[in-house]
């Protein structure tokens, strides 16, 4: 196979599942803006998420939120996506809205509380067991904002406990995927800030519990690409969830503020053979002034283009300078293949997919939105109601 054609076969390889959450109402915290077509339920979500995956070719999954998606009857749910082309992936807690959390959730000072939030973990290993999804993501947002609050090193010891409950329950085919957060909403002390934490936590759990990378969870000026790197060498890393951010954890479009991070966070995975279904690759985004369907189709194609530059980085000549301390062209090898205009390449791959080309024009042309935003009237919305 020659070195294109390996190329080609990658990144028709790729998957990058699609956030329910998504194509919900979504806003900021002050306010939530309605769009036209918005779905009403999950199965409406799901014929959402089965155009992003019509038009590139590589969302062939759809990450599920409870209790934002539950449903009576999960199976059906799974038939539908296959229906529609598509299938259940992760599944996403939701520690954090009850008036019970105020003070955290698995790490709450009270019992009666802690013994709530890890029923509801069950409750989605459960939902796991009906759809057949391989993936249980987990975050808290458990923290302190003042010193003194509570015992930080005893919400460490109520946060191993509970995560060591809920390892317990897992299938021999399922994982435990626990994400970190610099911040938000805690203030004084986060219960999981940071990767080495997350990574603490998984290492005394056992080999199904790894680190999910959220690219927008990390302080200014961090190298995401050295934890990823860590994570990988450490057979650790469990997924990522991209998206892209100015400040904090800003939800944009994934690659949308530093697009050469993301190509640098990609050469890492290729370089430590990340580009294998053990590693989940989804979007975590929601989308409040641009259409849904069209940011979340950008988006995957922002993944895609980001991929393909790191597929394309010359590895040879670049070992060769590195070895032989060539500062100047290690990096110059390294932007060669970020300045490469890979866009040519991925229509050729679609077009070898069967695919339009251009996944965002055939959109449009579909009609899509404009039958969605015909069909979907009465009801309720679906969305975060922050």
């Amino acid at each position: 196979m020659t070195e294109l054609a390996a190329v080609k076969a990658a990144l028709k390889t790729q998957a990058v599942e699609t956030p329910s959450w998504a194509y919900g109402n979504s806003g900021t915290r002050f306010k939530v803006f309605a769009q036209a077509g918005v779905p009403r339920d999950p199965f409406e979500k799901l014929d959402d998420a089965a155009k992003v995956h019509e038009f590139t070719g590589v969302a062939p999954s759809v990450a599920l939120h409870i209790p934002w998606d539950r449903v009576e009857d999960y199976a059906a749910l799974a038939a539908h996506a296959e229906q529609r082309g598509v299938r259940l992936g992760a599944v996403n807690s939701n520690t954090f809205q009850d008036d019970d959390y105020r003070l955290g959730s698995i790490c709450h000072p009270d019992a009666a509380v802690r013994r709530k939030a890890v029923g509801h973990l069950l409750e989605c290993v459960g939902i796991m067991d009906a759809t057949g999804s391989r993936d249980l993501k987990l975050w808290f947002a458990d923290g302190t904002n003042y010193p003194g609050q509570d015992d930080i090193r005893g919400r460490q010891d109520r946060l191993a406990e509970g995560l060591a409950e809920v390892y317990e329950r897992l299938g021999e085919d399922q994982r435990m995927l626990l994400e970190y957060k610099l911040f938000e909403p805690a203030f004084y002390s986060t219960d999981v800030p940071d990767w080495g934490t997350a990574y603490a936590h998984c290492l005394k759990l056992g080999p199904r519990a790894q680190v999910v990378v959220d690219t927008g969870h990390h302080a200014p000026g961090t190298n995401i690409e050295f934890i990823v790197a860590t994570l990988l060498r450490e057979g650790r890393l469990g997924g990522f969830d991209f998206n892209s951010r100015f400040y904090a954890d800003d939800d944009l479009m994934a690659g949308a503020a530093d697009p050469f991070q993301l190509f640098r966070i990609m050469y890492e995975v290729v370089r430590g053979g990340g580009l294998v279904p053990g590693v989940a690759f989804m979007l975590d985004q929601c989308h409040n002034i641009e259409a849904k369907i069209p940011a979340i189709i950008r988006s995957v194609m922002n993944v895609q283009e980001a991929t393909a530059k790191a597929l394309l980085v010359d590895r040879a000549a670049l070992s060769a300078a590195q070895a032989a301390g060539d500062v100047l062209e290690a990096n110059a090898v390294l932007m060669d293949a970020y300045n490469t205009d890979v866009r040519p390449l991925l229509r050729d791959v679609r077009e070898e997919m069967g695919l339009d080309p251009e996944p965002l024009d055939a959109y449009r042309r579909s009609g899509w939105a404009e039958k969605i935003a015909a069909e979907r009237v009465g009801g309720q919305q679906a969305g975060w109601g922050a």
